[in-house]
């Protein structure tokens, strides 16, 4: 068996000499411990050595790519080839990218790896003809090459680029906005109806620039900054505007400030476009899923791509919010649902109810995007399109209700009547606010009038209940009293042995029940005064 060893020198092909060592692969180290053992096992049949650092940075730039240097592709016909033995590798792509084009048996495996070790480990005594000094000297120049290789093609870096962009265009809004208050707030005092006529802040300022002064606007052409109908309400509002007159010196600067804002638009629409550019060569996928605004925000929050990539979904769903994330957490309320991921399209045109949900699903999709762009070799966007188009269908059966069954087959929809909004207008009724009667302030006599009939019968209906309730009493009363006499009567009745006596006294209680049952006309005081004569006479 050969093996192919890349080195900061050059190429260097060894013949395995003792290949039973080989299977045991804890203890192969032990083989390699002195040089005397190396030279036991393996041996050198073929080295062939750069002539610079130059070529050097060359070939090893090719073998991280995966593909074959015309240097190692003549070693590889020339050695390989006649010995017809397998060839050991320690890249698995590079093998077969040699077995593909030059079809050679290759190898790759644990083993080889411990005897690539061991074969670095004594690459002095192993390689001949080549001093210490100048390997170490090659491995410097060829490491510090390489990292300036890398560097120069790195994504790391160029998303440098993208993180300035985004933050002088959030610099360029800021003073844009100020340019333009402090622009529109000077020529408001010269001519303030043009502020609400005109409402774009670009088209203002031109218009500002061309014209300059409020009398020049009845000959000004403004045709091919505005519409007909705009212009002519221009120059009618400037002919009885109500500004106050300003110096020649106050519009020369007006105007300067003018240039530079219609200046700094310009620059930003060309930074948008260049920003544009750039996100979609670096992160496509992102730039499919969430705009490449918010794409290039996030990559600068994190810091770089490579950054970002390392956040979980729910880190990127919530990016942007962390003040409220560790306020909620502090006072023990609910965390923030969305961060800068609120401004993408797909959570934009959601409904309020449903934003939580597909901000979660938009971070989960967006994170595999961004480690697809960050570690992926394609460039192409066909896995954020692809991405996206689930999540727009997500959305709409959201939106139209559009659950599915959990039970049987699964494939009908669930019934439920779509929402419908509907708006109940309550008016407020005065009439609580009040508990007096309310009357019109013109009655008539007999309305009053049958009224205050109505109130007087209702008096004496009130009365008669009340002497009706009385008499009753009145009644009670009488008959308690008649009761106990009747007892009295009984007692004194047995003392007596006369029989004339006792039916007398039987007949005179009846005789005065009659009248106690009658109404009551007399009074009971009186009643009382005759019963107790009545009971002394027998």
């Amino acid at each position: 068996m050969l093996v192919l060893f890349e080195s900061s020198v050059g190429y260097a092909i060894f013949k395995v000499l003792n290949e039973k060592k080989l299977q045991e692969v804890d203890s192969l180290w032990k083989e390699f411990e002195t040089p005397e053992k190396a030279n036991k096992i393996v041996k050198l049949k073929h080295f062939e050595k750069f002539q610079d650092t130059a070529e050097a940075l060359a070939a090893f730039t090719a073998l991280m790519e995966g593909k074959i240097n015309k240097q190692l592709k003549k070693v590889l016909n020339k050695i390989v080839k006649e010995a017809h033995e397998p060839l050991a590798v320690a890249d698995a792509k590079l093998g077969g990218v040699i077995k593909e084009k030059l079809n050679l048996s290759c190898i790759h495996s644990p083993v080889v790896n411990e005897l690539m070790r061991g074969i670095r480990s004594q690459m002095d005594g192993l390689i001949p003809g080549v001093e210490p000094r100048e390997m170490t000297s090659m491995c410097l120049g060829l490491a510090h090459s390489l990292s300036r290789y890398r560097l120069k093609f790195s994504a790391d870096k160029v998303d440098t680029m993208i993180v300035q962009a985004i933050s002088l265009l959030d610099d360029l809004d800021k003073e844009l906005n100020n340019y333009i208050m402090r622009c529109g707030e000077r020529y408001g005092w010269h001519f303030p109806e043009l502020g609400k006529i005109i409402s774009d802040n670009l088209t203002y300022c031109k218009c500002l620039q061309k014209v300059g002064d409020r009398k020049n606007y009845a000959s000004a052409q403004l045709s091919e900054l505005l519409p007909e109908e705009v212009e002519a309400e221009v120059k009618a509002a400037a002919e009885i505007s109500m500004g106050t007159e300003v110096s020649e010196e106050d519009i020369c600067n007006i105007l300067h400030l003018c240039t530079q804002v219609i200046a700094i638009s310009e620059y930003r629409t060309q930074l948008y476009e260049y920003l544009q550019n750039r996100m979609m060569a670096i992160a496509p996928n992102v730039t499919v899923m969430v705009g490449e605004l918010v794409g290039a925000r996030l990559i600068a929050h994190a810091g770089s791509l490579l950054n970002l990539a390392k956040h979980a979904a729910s880190t990127v769903q919530i990016l942007g919010a962390e003040k409220a994330l560790f306020r909620a957490l502090k006072s023990r309320r609910d965390t923030p649902k969305y961060g800068l991921i609120y401004h993408a399209s797909l959570v934009g045109q959601t409904s309020p109810k449903h934003k939580g949900k597909i901000s979660r699903m938009l971070a989960a999709k967006t994170v595999l995007a961004i480690r697809y762009d960050a570690f992926g070799e394609d460039s192409s966007s066909a896995m954020g399109v692809e991405n996206r188009a689930k999540l727009e269908a997500r959305l709409r059966t959201l939106e139209d209700r559009g659950i599915r069954k959990i039970s049987g087959t699964g494939k009908a929809l669930a019934k439920a009547e779509k929402y419908e909004h509907k708006s109940e207008v309550k008016t407020y009724d005065p009439s609580g606010d009040s508990t007096l009667p309310t009357y019109s302030k013109k009655r008539k006599i007999e309305q009053v009038d049958k009224e205050d009939e109505v109130i007087e019968k209702k008096a004496k209906k009130a009365k008669v209940k009340i002497k009706v309730e009385e008499v009753v009493e009145d009644v009670e009363d009488t008959e308690e009293e008649v009761v106990q006499v009747v007892e009295e009567q009984e007692t004194s009745v047995k003392k007596k042995k006369k029989k004339d006596k006792k039916k007398h006294v039987k007949e005179e209680p009846l005789s005065e029940e009659e009248p106690c049952t009658s109404t009551a006309v007399a009074s009971p005081e009186k009643k009382k005064k005759k019963k107790k004569k009545k009971v002394n006479e027998d």
